[in-house]
């Protein structure tokens, strides 16, 4: 699941998207393992998650 990011590409917390859904974080974690969500590991093994492609399924799922 994990790949190459532009280096001005924003990346977000599973709290921080967590905040943007109204979800618990780990609810978060359980849609990258499905692949709703592209989830971008760091060398601490922390998930980050691009902008972008959050904003993206919010106005997706806001649309419907």
């Amino acid at each position: 699941m994990s790949e190459e990011i532009p280096a001005q590409e924003n990346l977000l917390t599973p709290s921080e998207v967590a905040a943007l859904f109204r979800v618990d974080p780990k609810t978060v974690t359980r849609w990258a393992k499905a692949g709703k969500l592209t989830s971008i590991r760091t060398l601490g093994g922390h998930r980050r998650y691009k902008e972008s492609e959050v904003k993206a399924l919010l106005n997706k799922i806001t649309a419907d």
